[in-house]
């Protein structure tokens, strides 16, 4: 992987070599920070970049900070504005991955969140597929249960849940699969250790609702949409349990970094025929079109990076 060349760091794009905090900064200590992840596509037909629902990205980055008792000085806007500066910088023509990141920045020890400095940093590095197997993974159900909303916010992309995620994901790959479902506190699936889960039964696509301790993703929403206007698929947003998985006959993963991943088997349970079924495998080919800019009625969704004049 191949590693940035600049970030913006303490208002300015600098190279990354100068974006450096101290070791007694507060977040690294308790994890009170907050990112967001976004993807940019390569389109080589355009010679074009495309950023992917930049706004909506940082409006949930936004309240991500707000849960931290941040208040960031910049609009989505200006922080869209600052990604695509970043990545002109950048230059890259391939897919990649924008990390941006807001945290309580003053070096000091105690518990808390409040009286204290905050900043943002931002950078962005070439990236392909999160997983190796995206046409068909194999997941198991974790061990670990999905942190609740009564203990840290699961809509916001908070740092030190994340390692909720991590000991759900290490799990899962230790013991041979790809990732994990984790359910929530009633036992229901909630969500995969970094992404949304649907699956499809009787014609009818299922997925948990957003009172499941989920993150409320973006690429989720996209999916949404996707199914309900180009597939014309009833969506029912509600607790699935845990043996229900076994009657799927599709399942995926959704997410900025995951993408689409079918899946085809749940605790070596084979989903449908075990292999990626006919409405994940049109989901991800509009998935994909929408994304390289391809379909029209999308295109408020992808935002350009380079400027024409770049281009030629």
């Amino acid at each position: 992987m191949e590693n940035p060349h600049f970030a913006f760091f303490e208002g300015l794009i600098v190279p990354i070599e100068e974006a450096k905090i101290s070791i007694m900064t507060h977040a690294l200590h308790y994890g009170t920070a907050a990112f967001a992840g976004l993807r940019a596509y390569w389109e080589a037909d355009d010679h074009q970049l495309y950023l992917f629902r930049p706004l909506d990205h940082f409006r949930r980055f936004r309240a991500s900070a707000e849960m931290l008792y941040i208040d960031l000085p910049y609009t989505p806007e200006q922080l869209r504005d600052i990604a695509i500066s970043l990545l002109q910088r950048e230059g890259y023509h391939t897919d990649t991955y924008l990390r941006p990141l807001v945290y309580k920045s003053q070096p000091t020890i105690g518990v808390r969140l409040h009286d204290l400095t905050s900043d943002i940093a931002m950078f962005a590095l070439p990236f392909g597929s999160y997983m190796e197997h995206e046409e068909g993974i194999n997941v198991t159900v974790s061990s670990w249960r999905r942190v609740d909303d009564n203990a840290i916010p699961p809509r916001g992309k908070i740092c030190g849940a994340y390692v909720n995620s991590a000991l759900t994901k290490t799990e899962a790959t230790l013991d041979g699969f790809d990732d994990a479902l984790v359910l929530d506190q009633e036992g229901h699936v909630a969500e995969a250790s970094a992404a949304n889960f649907f699956m499809v039964r009787n014609g009818k696509v299922i997925t948990p609702p957003v009172y499941a301790n989920i993150l409320e993703g973006i690429t989720r929403n996209t999916c949404r949409t996707l199914l309900l206007n180009e597939l014309c698929m009833d969506i029912e947003e509600r607790p699935i349990d845990r043996t229900e998985l076994f009657s799927a006959d599709e399942a995926f993963l959704c997410g900025t970094a995951v993408q689409i991943a079918a899946i085809t088997s749940v605790d070596h349970h084979r989903i449908g025929g075990g292999v990626m079924g006919p409405v994940v495998k049109e989901l991800r080919r509009l998935f994909f079109r929408m994304v390289h800019g391809k379909l029209s009625h999308y295109r408020h969704w992808v935002e350009p990076v380079y400027s024409m004049e770049a281009i030629h």
